[in-house]
């Protein structure tokens, strides 16, 4: 197996940037001049190392995954709605002055 090329704390740093920005990871590996099979290979061996550190009784089922998956989403959802009517609701006070 050869070095590679880029740092340790390069590909942390780009797999940091994937799970927190919110960023297309094909972006991000073009701002990083990168391709997109070494983003996705850095972050599946961050993905197997982290498992490896999870105590197996703390680790999630795919069907808990999944769930957490779409409750995320959910719970997004939720809230823009609440910001909607919240701004509504604003709205139709100021309107009923």
């Amino acid at each position: 197996m050869g070095v590679s090329r880029f740092p340790a704390e390069f590909k942390a740093e780009a797999v940091r940037l994937v799970r927190t920005s919110g960023r297309k990871k094909k972006d991000i590996a073009e701002s990083l001049g990168i391709t997109p099979t070494t983003l996705y290979a850095w972050l599946k061996a961050d993905d197997e190392a982290r498992r490896l550190r999870t105590p197996e009784k703390d680790r999630l089922t795919d069907e808990e995954r999944e769930e957490l998956k779409r409750l995320r989403k959910e719970v997004l959802s939720l809230k823009e709605d609440r910001e909607i009517l919240r701004k509504a609701a604003a709205y139709f006070a100021r309107e009923t002055k």
